[in-house]
């Protein structure tokens, strides 16, 4: 029962399993050590294998009351929904879980996806804007 209730209040639930399995099969086939953006080429491949519309290296202003004061480039921005950011490494800092955040908030969206392409495996977590 509860299992079931989790689902239905995932955000974008089949689209993050979609991308989530991305990662999986990056990982299993290009294996641990490489530096971020051969993992973002592979991502890239995969996404267009599946026919999932992306953007990459997005370009994302940063305003305040109408005026540009800096900017973001996002790793990728999968189908206008969901932020997509590689990192190599064994854990989550706090760093990059708020960069995601400030991603997140700077566009308007509700969820981002930080991966973390270690020595073992892949880790990923959910990043959820609640201000959206």
């Amino acid at each position: 029962m509860g299992r079931n209730l989790i689902k239905k209040d995932l955000i974008y639930p089949e689209l993050s399993y979609q991308i989530i399995g991305i990662l999986f099969e990056v990982y299993n086939q290009v294996g641990p050590g490489y530096h971020e953006k051969y993992y973002q080429r592979a991502i890239a491949t995969e996404l267009k294998k599946c026919n999932l519309p992306f953007k990459e290296q997005v370009f994302e202003p940063l305003k305040f009351k109408e005026e540009t004061i800096g900017h973001h480039y996002l790793d990728f921005l999968i189908d206008n929904k969901i932020v997509l950011e590689i990192k190599k490494g064994n854990r989550f800092s706090k760093r990059n879980i708020e960069q995601v955040l400030t991603y997140l908030k700077t566009t308007g969206l509700k969820l981002g996806i930080i991966a973390n392409f270690g020595p073992k495996e892949v880790k990923f977590k959910r990043i959820i804007n609640l201000n959206s």
